[in-house]
């Protein structure tokens, strides 16, 4: 058995620098040499802003402190996603973080709701969720610590400066002694092992028991070196290109992202504390670069601080993440559009099953096989989640949207939307991201919904269930208008110590 000692991360960037971090609060310095070598000259794609609360938890469990965090990354919260015109034009609907509700008796909350919305007149299911709530009203305070309350099983997450988080956790990785070097790299040097040792534009060489790719949609090592495939998922996924600007910071910031449908794709909107990020993702077959350009633009709401940026992509991923001693994370990995801001949970997602299954200097094949079947089921998961978006749209107004009614839809997914559309049952998974209340927020804000309610309803009054909807609604909404707007929680943490 040979330990692995040394480890090289091939391109910095949210990908690497999260890699390196992750692999430093595991690994000690004595036990593996963790070194960064990234090129300034190449830069990054930098879209990834907005998270999903599995990125909290990495926060806590890399032992740095959130609300440090949130300053120097110019950071806001996140409640969640707010959709808007997708299921039809002049409608909207949210994807909250968290609960919705809470059981009643023995009875899921879901459930109960249905068979109250069965028998006539109810509030909206998001009338229920602590997250929606709280988003709409321009609130915020931090769930996890409401104990056993209404909001006791909410959660968020957070909007941020992509290089500014680079950076940090750049700072965070080296004062724990992973190492870095500046340089391009102009060749990769095989073995019978699989890659030994990369060259510098400046003849540099260094050499490894390990390589992690983090070069991008480049793929130098997986790809250029090992020639791994791709597995296209074009046919599932319509959007192919996306416009990328920054505008000044709103005076308002919304604790959710915006994700706004438009006539060949979709708008993002992320608001920051010194700026606003804006996107359009959409679909080359059915829409021009200049058409994409003038669409973003005329969606500015406050004046632009940089230029359009264009951004080529194919949806899908490496048909091996894992190949030899060489491990493919962020976009070398694969790349599903930021239509639930997935990239960096994946990314961070990928060391985590790397660590799980980590190898000695020989790569046991079976560990290999393994982390691969677990990375390709999440992200078949989270294509699935978001087809669903595009496949159940009732918009005829363009070809695009057309396109999508048709879309032929994974066998994986049409399973999940005939079990749900049977009895509001969700498929069992083995550690998914996406809960129960996901799905069933976007299966409900998409017009999918049950043909009944599960059976072991049949024996709960319709009074019981009423009464209890009341009193969870009351509860919610007067806890979430005790709390402070949004922006006077950021500036809040100005003030703030530890």
């Amino acid at each position: 058995m040979r330990p692995l000692k040394n480890i090289v991360i091939v391109g910095g960037g949210t990908a690497g620098w999260t890699a390196a971090a992750m692999l430093a609060c595991h690994l000690s310095a004595e036990q593996c040499r963790i070194h960064v070598v990234e090129s300034e000259e190449i830069g990054t794609v930098g879209v990834g802003e907005s998270t999903l609360p599995p990125f909290v938890r990495l926060l806590q469990k890399l032992g740095i402190d959130e609300q440090d965090f949130v300053r120097s990354t110019q950071g806001c919260y996140k409640l969640g996603i707010r959709f808007v015109d997708w299921r039809e034009q002049q409608h909207h609907y949210f994807h909250p973080f968290g609960a919705i509700g809470r059981r009643i008796g023995q009875h899921d909350f879901y459930q109960c709701w249905l068979k109250a919305r069965q028998a006539g007149p109810v509030a909206p299911l998001m009338a229920f969720s602590p997250c929606a709530v709280m988003a709409e009203a321009g609130r915020f305070y931090q769930p996890t610590h409401s104990g056993a309350g209404p909001a006791g099983n909410a959660s968020y997450a957070l909007h941020m400066d992509a290089a500014l988080t680079a950076a940090y956790l750049r700072r965070y990785a080296m004062a724990k002694g992973v190492q870095h070097t500046e340089g391009r790299v102009t060749s990769v040097q095989q073995g019978p092992g699989g890659i030994e040792r990369i060259r510098l534009e400046d003849v540099t060489v260094i050499a490894a028991d390990f390589f992690i790719d983090c070069t991008g949609f480049a793929a130098l090592l997986i790809s250029k070196t090992l020639g791994v495939g791709f597995k296209d998922w074009s046919e599932f996924l319509p959007c192919d290109r996306a416009v990328a600007v920054k505008t000044e910071a709103a005076p308002r910031l919304r604790p959710f992202t915006q994700a706004t449908a438009r006539k060949h794709g979709w708008n993002w909107r992320i608001p920051l504390r010194n700026s606003t990020g804006h996107g359009y993702v959409y679909s080359s077959r059915f829409c021009t670069d200049a058409q994409a350009k003038s669409t973003l633009l005329k969606s500015l709401d406050a004046p632009r601080i940089s230029d359009p940026r264009f951004i080529p992509f194919t949806p899908g991923h490496r048909e091996e993440m894992w190949k030899d001693n060489c491990l493919a994370l962020g976009l070398s990995s694969g790349f599903i559009e930021p239509l639930e801001s997935t990239s960096i949970h994946l990314i961070a997602r990928g060391v985590e099953f790397f660590l799980r299954y980590f190898p000695d200097a020989d790569c046991d094949p079976a560990l290999i096989r393994e982390y691969n079947r677990r990375m390709r089921a999440d992200y078949e998961e989270i294509r699935d989640f978001i087809q669903l978006h595009y496949c159940a749209t009732q918009r005829t107004d363009s070809d695009f949207w057309k396109h999508c009614r048709q879309l032929p839809i994974p066998d994986s997914l049409q399973q999940r939307i005939d079990l749900f559309k049977a009895r509001g049952v969700l498929r069992d998974q083995l550690d998914p991201l996406f809960k129960a209340s996901s799905w069933q927020a976007v299966f409900e804000g998409m017009g999918i919904r049950p043909r009944r309610p599960a059976p072991q309803t049949d024996g709960l009054g319709l009074a019981t269930v009423h009464q209890a909807l009341d009193e969870t609604r009351a509860a919610v909404n007067s806890l979430i208008n005790l709390q402070p707007s949004h922006e006077e929680y950021l500036q809040s943490l100005n003030t703030r110590t530890g």
